[in-house]
């Protein structure tokens, strides 16, 4: 495992390249069983996951390894502005290197918004057949009008209100945490950003899951994964849930991963004994 120790439900910090980024592992090391990594929104980190990475674990019976971005929680911060093209940078050249660091032999990305986007462009983009699967909680492939205007309203929530104070409870510079992602987003170059064609080239299981009244993103994003994908997809759309399915509908939510897993398990054993 390259010396990599896998404490269960303990914590500590990985170096890769420049940043310390903090982590936490739940549940078998890499070794023994599958394992999920964790990755998160635009605005998240380790601690704002909350119970969600030890409850995945305890209901799959799978390794969770999550972590903090570079500019979030207690990782390394980042100066600004952050490139538009951060997302693909993070799936291509970071993701990588903590897959290795880890020992990850084989298992699933699973994102949620940024962290889903950036779990698609690495499955899209580099031949990894450690990656067995995808699960995608509200996954961006391109801007809309309706969440960039979202997007919009909390950077006013930012500067006039005291969401910077909320985000200074989890994030240790919470201006590198969202100007890193709000500017990128509202740069006006950033309107015509589109990795849809990551899609293309999926090989393994996706899992979609979106909130019909997500204000950052549509079902366009999940139609656009449906028009382009070759390899087996199933997608969950939850009625009466906004941009945090794992959160308004955590029941739903961890039900579908659950099953999508252990079909994934089953099919990992079964390859182990052939």
């Amino acid at each position: 495992m390259r010396g990599f120790q896998w404490p269960d439900q303990g914590n500590g910090f990985l170096k890769i390249g420049d940043s310390s980024l903090e982590y936490a592992c739940y549940g078998p090391a890499p070794d023994k069983e599958l394992t999920i990594v964790l990755l998160h929104e635009g605005l998240g980190c380790v601690g704002l996951w909350k119970e969600f990475p030890k409850t995945l674990s305890e209901a799959t019976g799978l390794g969770v390894f999550v972590y903090s971005r570079a500019g979030y929680g207690k990782s390394s911060t980042i100066g600004l502005p952050r490139p538009l093209d951060y997302m693909t940078r993070e799936a291509v050249d970071v993701l990588p290197q903590i897959l290795d660091a880890i020992g990850f032999e084989s298992g699933i990305l699973m994102g949620h918004s940024d962290g889903a986007t950036i779990a698609a462009i690495h499955a899209g983009s580099i031949e990894d057949f450690r990656v067995r699967g995808l699960v995608l909680m509200a996954p961006h492939f391109f801007t809309e009008p309706d969440g960039l205007d979202a997007i919009s309203s909390a950077r006013k929530a930012y500067n006039t209100s005291d969401l910077r104070e909320k985000l200074a409870r989890h994030h240790d510079d919470p201006d590198a945490a969202f100007r890193g992602w709000n500017d990128a987003w509202l740069d006006p170059g950033f309107e015509e950003w589109n990795v849809s064609d990551v899609i293309d080239y999926f090989r393994i299981p996706v899992l979609a899951i979106q909130g019909s009244d997500d204000q950052y993103g549509s079902l366009a994003q999940i139609e656009e994964i449906d028009t382009r994908i070759y390899s087996p997809l199933d997608t969950l759309i939850l009625q009466d849930c906004g941009h945090a399915p794992h959160v308004e509908k955590p029941e739903a939510t961890l039900s579908a991963i659950v099953e999508f897993t252990e079909r994934l398990a089953r099919i990992e054993h079964e390859l182990v004994r052939l």
